[in-house]
């Protein structure tokens, strides 16, 4: 038995039929998903939906759902058949324990709730002990009109509005914690998604964005058939680079990014680009910068983050599922040229924009690739293994960084090759060693790890980069002071 959200239920009757068709197709959704052949019954206040026996149907993860119970038995709803069949339902699950018994009730009956909870609690009363406060076991009955339904449980549901409710959007997904949360939330409010990537790190970083992408669309999209557009960033990259200013080179990007999606959206009929900004987060996202970047598209960018701060996000993405994927992607839209401007212009950041020939994003977004979430084979995506949380033994370690960072800071025993050279220059290096990539966030490695593989390398890149490779030194120094210590 399943219970609509308060917000389906204040529709008006039309809207609300609306509302419940979709909810009953996307329950059917999320039951075939799992193998398992449902049977569904609208009775306008609830939905009972029957799907045989076995593990319980993902009703969870199904948008439009207040709660549910599952139902232990039923009866004719006259006072002695219920207290009859309750005793007959739990008098075992209840006998030495704390319990109580709730009641509601709707129609027209020559006996109360009340009747219900005293009567039936009074036959349970034997071997067990009364508690309305902190009871062991709960028994429920509701009584609908002629039928008396029974249930020990009452799971909350995910809630919001049924998937497809409220529309189409596109949302841009780079694989992080805040555009994973962010489309689930717009996921929530009834609106379903295809997704955008702007590709800016390769085939690696393309992998775990697909595992994102993945496990909203075969978790949270019942219903629906999400796709994920893939759009080569490097040329508009590359020409972003040799045009704009600097400072402005992460605004510009985000236009870019913003027209990437406009573009998709008028393909995919879409009413809106959603994106995972918050004020204040980074300097692209201050209040001035994103007025900055709004117009870059007619579209409405919707941004259900934007009074969020990072550790709210990331509890979210605990309960949807997405942290553990989303913390080996460290988000690769920084172009980590000079110090970013955190009060653009509008008019200037506009201008600058203007510099980039249109025609280059638009090539690359007809040129996209697409992916039907629901039926792609994650594995096919995944490939063979780029990334390493380990140094080998006897693997040569080549830190890709610039000149600085690497005075500053290096594995011990690392050689120097910027990302650059070491992209041009690899074919020199000796075919029979194994290499480990690193760079600040394990990405730009990544990719030039991908061509040493296919080049026939053995070569990987060392995951979450400099942050993480430094806590891998740490903690083998911290074991060697330890070992120091007991001898």
């Amino acid at each position: 038995m399943l219970r609509l959200t308060g917000e389906i239920s204040t529709k008006g009757r039309r809207t609300r039929a609306r509302f419940q068709r979709i909810l009953a197709r996307n329950l059917r959704d999320a039951c075939l998903s799992e193998g398992r052949a449902c049977r569904i019954r609208d009775e306008w206040s609830r939905l009972y939906l029957e799907s045989g026996t076995g593990d319980s149907p993902p009703l969870q993860r199904v948008f439009g759902v207040s709660s549910f119970s599952t139902l232990d038995g039923s009866c004719e709803a006259r006072l002695s058949e219920i207290i009859r069949t309750g005793f007959r339902l739990y008098s075992q699950s209840v006998k030495g324990r704390r319990y109580a018994v709730r009641s509601r009730r709707t129609g027209t009956h020559d006996f109360t709730s009340r009747d219900v909870m005293i009567e039936l609690g009074g036959a349970l009363n034997e071997d067990a002990e009364v508690d309305l406060e902190d009871p062991e076991v709960s028994v429920y009955v509701e009584v609908r009109d002629e039928t008396a339904l029974f249930y020990a449980d009452r799971v909350r549901g995910a809630g919001g509005l049924p998937l497809g409710a409220e529309g189409n959007a596109v949302a841009l997904l780079s694989g992080g914690f805040d555009s994973a949360v962010a489309s689930w939330m717009l996921l929530k409010r009834g609106v379903g998604l295809d997704y955008v990537f702007c590709n800016l790190g390769g085939e690696a970083y393309k992998r775990l964005v697909v595992e994102v992408a993945k496990f909203l669309a075969d978790r949270w999209s019942y219903g629906t058939q999400p796709r994920l557009h893939v759009v080569d960033f490097e040329a508009v990259v590359g020409q972003l680079r040799e045009a704009t200013r600097p400072s402005l080179h992460q605004l510009v990007l985000k236009r870019q990014m913003y027209r990437a999606g406009g573009l998709v959206a008028e393909t995919v009929d879409a009413d809106a680009v959603v994106t995972g900004e918050a004020v204040g987060q980074v300097s692209s996202q201050t209040l001035t910068n994103l007025r900055a970047i709004d117009d870059a598209i007619d579209l409405p960018v919707l941004r259900p983050l934007v009074g969020m701060d990072k550790e709210e996000i990331i509890a979210r993405s605990r309960d949807i599922g997405t942290y553990a994927m989303c913390a080996r992607v460290r988000e690769y839209c920084s172009l980590g040229s000079g110090k970013p401007a955190t009060a653009a212009a509008p008019e200037l950041v506009g201008r600058e924009d203007a510099l980039l020939d249109p025609g280059l994003l638009t090539g690359a977004v007809a040129a996209r690739e697409v992916l039907d979430l629901r039926s792609v084979d994650a594995a096919e995506v995944a490939g063979d293994a780029v990334f390493t949380e380990r140094i080998p033994d006897q693997a040569v370690v080549i830190d890709t960084r610039g000149p600085k960072a690497y005075r500053q800071w290096h594995w011990p025993g690392a050689v120097h090759r910027e990302s650059e050279e070491l992209a041009r220059e690899f074919g020199t290096l000796d075919r029979e060693v194994r290499y480990v990539l690193y760079c600040s966030q394990g990405l730009k490695s990544a990719r030039i790890a991908e061509r040493m593989q296919a080049a026939g390398y053995e070569a990987y890149s060392f995951m979450g980069g400099e942050t993480q490779l430094r806590r891998l030194a740490d903690s083998i120094t911290d074991g060697e002071r330890g070992r120091e210590d007991l001898e």
